[in-house]
C-alpha cells in the first residue's frame, strides 16, 4: 500500500494546491500577513532610531517626553493589530472551510 507523500489522512494536498480558490486564498492571506507585519516592523523600528535623536526627547505633556507617548502607542498598536488579525482570521477560517467543502465535493 503506497501513498503519495502529498497525501495524508485521505487528503490529496497536490489536488488542493491546484485549486484556483485555494491559490487565491493563499495570496490573500500572504498579502494580509505581509501588510500587518510590515506595518508593525516599520512603526516598531523607528523607536530605537528616533529615541537617540532630539525629536522624541522633547517634552510633549508636562515632563512626559514624546518617547514615552511613542512607546505607549506601540502597545496600543500591538493590541489593535492582534484584534484586527483575530477578526480577519475568523473570516479566513470560513474561507478555508469553503475550500475544503469544494475539495470534498469534487472528490
Amino acid at each position: 500500500m503506497s501513498t503519495s507523500s502529498l497525501e495524508k489522512n485521505g487528503i490529496n494536498f497536490e489536488k488542493i494546491n491546484q485549486m484556483e480558490s485555494f491559490n487565491a486564498f493563499v495570496k490573500k492571506k500572504n498579502k494580509l500577513l505581509f501588510t500587518i507585519t510590515a506595518a508593525f516592523l516599520t512603526f516598531y523600528i523607528f523607536l530605537p532610531i528616533l529615541a537617540f535623536t532630539t525629536v522624541l526627547q522633547q517634552n510633549a505633556l508636562g515632563s512626559i517626553t514624546w518617547v514615552w507617548l511613542y512607546s505607549a502607542a506601540l502597545f496600543i498598536m500591538t493590541v489593535v493589530l492582534c484584534t484586527v488579525y483575530g477578526k480577519i482570521a475568523a473570516k479566513l477560517d470560513r474561507e478555508v472551510q469553503a475550500i475544503l467543502a469544494e475539495y470534498e465535493g469534487g472528490n
